[in-house]
């Protein structure tokens, strides 16, 4: 039960406290990029979701059973890169296949989740951490979660944006960093809540 424990909390650190958006700024292109629509946003986070997950469940293994006893751990960035590419064409070809409106809306966006640094940042920081299996699946999912969770939640604050009664200096971008700098904020102050719970 304690490691069941350990794990939920350890997702709702990365999904919520450490968020890889709003406190370590990983993927800013596609939050600012594709949060203009709330299915766009929704369709992004998914992609993203899945391609960490699958990242750490091939990464982690990759690096502690083949780079490190071969001794050639100094690769690993360039072999995450490989992985990663692989994962975002097969994910690219899925959503083509069977939502061509949502592939178009995503549009070069979605082959800029190979150079997303959320996706890198996380297999990377895994290792670098040396987490073990199981706690790298717990920030994978975290991540991920928070990932999605804070793109969906922007891009419905961006919509109601569009409609309200801004200044003309403010509209469009400068509004929209404005709101993520209050988001980012309102999510730190989850940090005394979250050591209560430790």
């Amino acid at each position: 039960m304690n490691i069941f424990i350990s794990f939920i909390l350890a997702i709702l650190s990365s999904m919520l406290i450490d968020n890889v958006v709003l406190s370590r700024f990983y993927g800013i292109c596609p939050f600012l990029g594709v949060s203009k629509k709330v299915n766009s946003s929704f369709g992004m986070g998914l992609a993203v979701t899945f391609v960490i997950i699958l990242a750490t469940l091939i990464c982690w293994p990759l690096y502690n059973y083949v780079l490190l006893p071969a001794g050639i751990q100094y690769l690993d960035t360039v072999a995450y890169i490989l992985v990663i590419a692989s994962l975002v064409q097969l994910v690219g070809l899925f959503i083509k296949k069977f939502s061509p409106s949502l592939y178009k809306s995503l549009g070069i966006y979605l082959p800029l989740i190979t150079t997303n640094c959320a996706v890198l940042g996380v297999a990377q920081s895994n290792t670098d951490q040396g987490l073990t299996f199981l706690n790298s699946i717990a920030n994978a999912v975290g991540t991920s979660l928070g990932f999605l969770l804070i793109i969906v939640v922007f891009s419905t604050i961006r919509v109601r944006l569009e409609s309200a009664n801004t200044p003309k200096a403010f509209k469009g971008l400068p509004i929209a960093l404005i709101t993520a700098a209050i988001m980012a904020i309102a999510l730190m102050g989850l940090q005394g809540l979250f050591q209560g719970l430790i």
